[in-house]
């Protein structure tokens, strides 16, 4: 899997500061996500360029999403994501899904600020 701080801004109006980015840049790296890790550690997302659909099926571990559009503004974000979903839709202005651990989100009071 690719790794790279400058994939997705790291500074989203309204977002906790991304200290590190995963780009799921390849069929297999998007397929797997997150599967099969039991978290992620503060300041790190999965991003998943072209994505306006998720599910959390087989996932170990809570989730806050947020889905930006083609200026990386969140344009939808769901907080404390369990396991199981089979549906997370960000809608059709979506154009970026980015994943991190559940209470990313929880600090910023209200992820759609400058997005509207």
């Amino acid at each position: 899997m690719k790794t790279t701080p400058l994939s997705i801004p790291l500074s989203i109006p309204g977002l906790a500061p991304v200290r590190e980015c995963l780009v799921a840049a390849t069929i297999r790296s998007r397929m797997r996500g997150l599967l099969g890790r039991d978290g992620l550690p503060e300041g790190t997302v999965m991003a998943f360029p072209g994505c306006r659909l998720l599910h959390t099926v087989g996932m170990r571990f809570a989730l806050d999403i947020v889905f930006l559009d083609a200026s990386s503004r969140v344009v939808r974000a769901f907080e404390n994501v369990r396991p199981g979903r089979l549906f997370i839709w960000g809608g059709l202005g979506a154009r970026t899904a980015v994943e991190a651990r559940a209470g990313w989100l929880l600090s910023n009071t209200d992820p759609l600020a400058g997005s509207r």
